[in-house]
């Protein structure tokens, strides 16, 4: 559709909805405002328009007002704890030196639609090197009462220092990387990152373009507050009863739950195997006091299970080589004695534990460095002092149901 259509024929520029619903009352708490344009085979999306970066600014945003002008008459009905998404863009925010936005926002203040009830909903990327700019804006449209969140999150995390700046209350995560076959382990580092991030920052996780009930608990299992895709309703016309999904979302939940317990309880299971097969392996060679021995008995019991050990002090100093498995057989590396841990997260926490609670722990899914896969590590206090290392192999620990 040419851009001068729509300008010429604003009364056809619609919105539409897409419900987000929360984790926490499987209800509907936001909408999403899309454009859309009427024409004689339906409605189309207006995205391609809005985007368009050849289509002069005054154009766009008097379209985009154009929406948001019908959304918020529709809205105004409303329960008064809703949310509105508004999707920006970046640039454009910022060249709004009319502050268009802002008036059109507060001229429906008298009908009860507040500013507190708006996300407007940004991506840093498109501030082209004006973030410092982007900033002060979004600070003071926070003075409003309005929420910030930042979207085409999911793709990479090299942008976190940036994000971290603008300090949203809410991170969009795109699901849609997840069709890709490239959706592999560098993906759940990205998520991790992005959870961790929304954590100091105080943020909460949207995912969005949730197509499949597996999206939906991965969104679930990786601390997602909101949910947003076709999975659950696409845009729409006109607003939603708010429940419409409570009885599915809670049951789908219930479902979640009992996979995740499933899955945490063969965690103890396994963590529980390994500390009562090693503590016995231990006990019957107690008088043996060379390390690289005491892991070569090891080696035997845990050939199936294990790739790598070694031995460490309270510090994290190294004290014994390492006995690592490779093509099937078990070598001696010598060159990482006295070599350093203790600048690992969680090395020295882990070590307190074990030490005050006297038994072992098994560690979360993580990226070993040098080999590239992922693993998991089991540590156990062998006496105050030291305290001893098994990386266990992923092909054991894929075997295992729920831990992979």
């Amino acid at each position: 559709m040419d851009a001068l259509d729509i300008l010429t024929d604003l009364e056809n520029v619609i919105p539409f909805f897409q419900p987000i619903f929360s984790a926490d009352e499987h209800r509907i708490v936001a909408y999403e405002i899309l454009g859309r344009y009427q024409t004689e085979d339906g409605p189309i999306s207006l995205g391609p328009f809005f985007q368009d970066k050849e289509i002069p600014e005054e154009y766009r945003l008097e379209v985009d007002l154009t929406v948001l002008d019908k959304a918020f008459k529709k809205a105004v009905h409303l329960e008064k704890d809703i949310l509105y998404f508004i999707n920006r863009d970046a640039e454009l925010l910022i060249h709004d030196e009319d502050e268009k936005l802002l008036q059109l926002i507060l001229s429906f203040g008298e009908q009860g639609l507040t500013p507190k009830q708006i996300v407007l909903e940004v991506s840093e990327r498109n501030a082209d090197g004006e973030l410092e700019d982007l900033g002060h804006l979004l600070s003071y449209y926070r003075t409003y009462g309005m929420k910030i969140a930042i979207d085409k999150m999911g793709n990479d995390s090299s942008h976190l220092d940036r994000i971290s700046q603008l300090e949203p209350d809410i991170l969009k995560v795109d699901l849609q990387v997840m069709k890709s076959t490239a959706a592999g382990p560098a993906y759940q580092n990205i998520l991790f990152s992005l959870s961790m991030l929304a954590r100091k920052i105080g943020a909460a996780l949207l995912f969005e373009n949730i197509e499949t009930v597996f999206q939906l608990q991965f969104a679930w299992r990786n601390g997602g507050r909101y949910y947003q895709g076709f999975y659950l309703k696409e845009p729409q016309p006109e607003f939603l009863d708010r429940r419409i999904l409570k009885e599915r979302l809670k049951q789908e939940c219930h479902e979640f739950i009992l996979s995740e317990k499933k899955r945490i309880e063969n965690l103890f299971s396994l963590r529980e195997e390994f500390e009562i097969k090693v503590q016995e392996t231990l006990s019957r060679n107690r008088k043996i006091e060379d390390y690289t021995q005491l892991l070569e008995i090891l080696a035997k019991e845990l050939d199936e299970m294990a790739f790598r050990m070694y031995i460490c002090d309270e510090d994290g100093f190294q004290k014994s080589p390492n006995l690592f498995k490779a093509r099937d057989e078990w070598i001696i590396q010598p060159e990482y004695v006295e070599k350093n841990w203790s600048w690992r997260p969680y090395f020295l926490e882990n070590i307190i534990k074990m030490r005050n609670e006297k038994k072992g722990i098994l560690s979360d899914r993580y990226n070993d460095i040098e080999t590239a896969v992922a693993i998991r590590t089991f540590c156990l206090p062998i006496n105050s002092q030291e305290f001893l290392f098994i990386d266990l192999s992923s092909s054991y620990l894929f075997a295992r149901e729920g831990l992979f």
